[in-house]
């Protein structure tokens, strides 16, 4: 079962992989959507070893930061999102797509993945990551999975009327999937949607519904995260959401939202009463680590507009891009600003 203890510490997903498994400089460059090996330095025999053997590392440092809501800090993938999207049938293995967006001013067109057929599940993707985790610590786990929506967008189609048909085929395969994660022990699933926010429009007409289609008939804890970035890819963040309340109508139980670096005003907090809201509190864009303090002040200002019960704090965003020791730094500040505000309860 999920964590009861007030004010509960996560990860949103992502920790530092180690310099020895992955080239962490080349990764620095971009953000896959297809599959990308020669990124890991562990060649294929021995990769899944070395994967497991950083999992632990991961889950270790942690637990020994005093997380109370421990992830696989998803250091199987080469993004959050591609190992899942790259593993569907419908997938053309011959050819990729090209997406092109704005990002800081500037076009980018990255490869994607290009769906050539319809959509499904071949088998399991992340059942033997959640196993693995659930095996190798005692506390509270969550396991995180890319959205439908998010990744409809972050690929081409060939076979698909339009990216709502797309998104609606790669919900079901989400939902098999989910049911499957929670089953082999996951406390908490959630769905990374990002790309909400970079196209509201379109979110705006069918996000909720793709999102419900996913959930559907899920009966453990469900988590959404929704973020402007990683801070390493946009180091400048808007201070309000241009997708997050239409969440109130959706059957996801937890909200995680951006709120440190971006400086979001926190009374958006009022207008989603029905959710748990896992808030971020470290700023990621800041390399120095924060005082336990600045980390309470960020918290305190939650608590002007969500009760205790229901808040939950995290990162911003995945802690991926981060040199390793910040990463672990700021978690631990985060963990004693959470004790300091506890004690002032």
């Amino acid at each position: 079962m999920p964590s009861q203890k007030l004010l509960p510490t996560m990860v949103v997903g992502s920790y530092p992989q180690p310099d020895w498994l992955i080239d962490r400089e080349k990764l620095s460059k971009f953000v896959p959507r297809t599959r990308v090996p020669e990124l890991w330095r562990v060649p294929e025999p021995w990769l899944e070893q070395a994967q497991d053997d950083a999992t632990i590392v991961a889950i270790r440092e942690m637990e020994r930061a005093g997380l109370d809501i421990i992830s696989d800090g998803e250091i199987r993938r080469e993004s959050y999102s591609n190992k899942f999207s790259n593993a569907l049938a419908g997938l053309d293995r011959e050819k990729e797509g090209k997406r092109s967006i704005v990002a800081a001013g500037n076009t980018v067109t990255m490869p994607v993945p290009l769906f050539s057929g319809p959509v499904r599940r071949l088998a399991p993707v992340e059942v033997r990551d959640v196993a693995f985790l659930r095996a190798n610590t005692d506390r509270t786990i969550k396991i995180t999975l890319p959205g439908p929506f998010t990744m409809s967008e972050q690929s081409e189609t060939s076979h698909h009327r339009d990216r709502e048909a797309l998104a609606m085929e790669l919900a079901a395969a989400v939902n098999e999937e989910v049911r499957d994660l929670f089953a082999a022990g996951a406390d908490i699933v959630q769905l990374d949607e990002p790309w909400m926010q970079r196209f509201p429009e379109r979110a705006r007409q069918y996000g909720v519904k793709v999102v419900n289609l996913a959930l559907e008939g899920i009966t453990g804890t469900t988590a959404i995260h929704i973020c402007f970035g990683y801070a390493a890819v946009v180091p400048n963040k808007p201070s309000a959401y241009s997708f997050l309340t239409e969440f109130e109508g959706c059957v996801v139980d937890q909200v995680s939202i951006e709120a440190a670096q971006p400086k979001l005003d926190l009374a958006v907090l009022r207008e989603m009463p029905s959710k748990t809201m896992i808030v971020g509190v470290l700023d990621l864009n800041d390399k120095q680590v924060e005082t336990s303090e600045v980390v309470a002040a960020r918290v305190e200002a939650a608590l002007k507009h969500v009760a205790a019960e229901r808040l939950i704090l995290a990162p911003d965003c995945g802690m991926k891009y981060l040199p390793r020791a910040t990463a672990f730094g700021k978690l631990k500040a985060m963990v004693e600003g959470a004790n300091l505000v506890r004690a002032r309860l």
